[in-house]
């Protein structure tokens, strides 16, 4: 299978940024798994927008696919109960 590439918007560097140590470290391996396997187990494809989620703890990592250009597009990331507004 070949391998994407993932990129980060602002506002997902933003988000990440304001996070601890603790709880960014396993964010950043998920999003990072995502170069691997952009549709993991446990992913859920949004509804009403384009794009999937991944939950990681009580965190949710949004991004898009772009299969044509091996592309995952992280959005947003945040705590769930932020995420969705």
């Amino acid at each position: 299978m070949p391998k994407y590439t993932v990129y980060l918007s602002k506002r997902a560097k933003k988000e990440l940024d304001k996070l601890s140590d603790s709880n960014a470290q396993p964010i950043l391996s998920a999003i990072a798994n995502l170069a691997e396997d952009p549709r993991p187990n446990g992913c859920k494809k949004l509804k009403g927008r384009d794009g999937f989620r991944i939950r990681i703890g009580n965190y949710r990592v949004i991004y898009e696919v772009i299969d044509s250009q091996l592309i995952v597009d992280v959005i947003t990331l945040g705590h769930r109960k932020d995420i969705y507004d």
